[in-house]
């Protein structure tokens, strides 16, 4: 009988954004979970770069996004750092929260996740993923966490959505939020279509109290990093005192039985839950819909105009 390989999930104390410290930390994370990348590989680096509205805090720091670049690069490896922000341009949005700045010298810039192609979904239809993310060899899925008024949790996992190109994330709300547990699928669906993805998660200022734009800043001061998205989104929200009742999406990929999402198929490497403080933490104590009406799908649309011509 073959023994049982468990996924390796390490989480490290990092309390600040200093540049030279997070640096370290990125390699010692992804050193410690036994990753590594070949000279010449293709790494879509994807942030969550969802709004120009409150950037400094619903966005992925620039300089955790940076550590990674700067990793990959020493590794000889191409990094493209691109997102697909709902409404307007991940050029926009990385401007506003610093990060294009941020990469400046390493000569890299913030692309778009777009040209779509048709993903078929199990429970049927089609959605246009992102070629740019398609092409990769791997993607470096470099979330925030925070607290989100329909999944009341995101991390790694929920960050692969946005290779959903543009409105067509807000228009599956629409189509498909009033089906219980379609949505989660979805975000499924679109993880299990993309070349194998890596989960780093920036926890050092999480965001409470709302979300996944207009919420609080929480001071956890952590780093995450896992081979497996869902293992490390698993053992961010035990330590955050959530179980998979309380996360759709996490009960969704327990329920398809895919293994990350067990945390007895994990180890963690590093740090362990003790060496964090989530006291105080507060995530929805219920969830709005999945579905967005067609109205604030439209006035999205129309918001995401106006940027362009302004």
């Amino acid at each position: 009988m073959e023994p049982v390989r468990h996924i390796p999930v390490a989480l490290l104390r990092q309390p600040t954004y200093a540049r030279s410290a997070l640096v370290a930390a990125v390699e010692r994370l992804i050193t410690a979970c036994g990753l590594d990348f070949a000279r010449g590989e293709r790494v879509l680096v994807k942030p969550n770069l969802v709004s120009r509205v409150n950037p400094g805090l619903s966005c992925t720091h620039p300089e955790v996004v940076r550590a990674v670049c700067v990793h990959l690069l020493d590794c000889g490896a191409r990094p493209t750092v691109a997102d697909s922000p709902a409404f307007g341009s991940a050029g926009r949005v990385a401007s506003a929260c610093g990060l294009t700045e941020a990469l400046r010298d390493l000569g890299l810039r913030v692309a778009t996740l777009d040209r779509p192609a048709p993903l078929a979904l199990s429970d049927g239809g089609h959605i246009g993923l992102s070629r740019r993310a398609l092409e990769a060899d791997r993607i470096l899925s470099v979330a925030k966490l925070k607290t989100h008024g329909q999944f009341r949790l995101t991390a790694s996992t929920k960050n692969l959505f946005g290779a959903v190109c543009g409105c067509r994330k807000a228009l599956a709300h629409v189509r498909l939020g009033d089906i219980p547990g379609r949505m989660e699928r979805l975000v499924l669906d679109v993880r299990r279509a993309l070349p194998p993805a890596i989960g780093l998660v920036d926890g050092i200022t999480a965001m409470h109290r709302g979300g996944p734009i207009h919420g609080q800043a929480f001071a956890l001061g952590l780093l995450g990093c896992s081979p497996d998205t869902l293992a490390l989104d698993a053992a961010l929200s035990g330590l955050l005192g959530l179980a998979p009742a309380d996360l759709p999406l996490w009960a969704e990929a327990l329920s398809q039985g895919l293994p990350g999402a067990d945390p007895a198929s994990t180890r963690l490497v590093l740090d362990g839950p003790q060496d964090f403080d989530a006291t105080g933490f507060e995530s929805a104590a219920s969830l709005c819909p999945m579905r967005f009406e067609p109205l604030r799908f439209v006035g999205g649309r129309i918001k995401s105009l106006l940027h362009r011509l302004g």
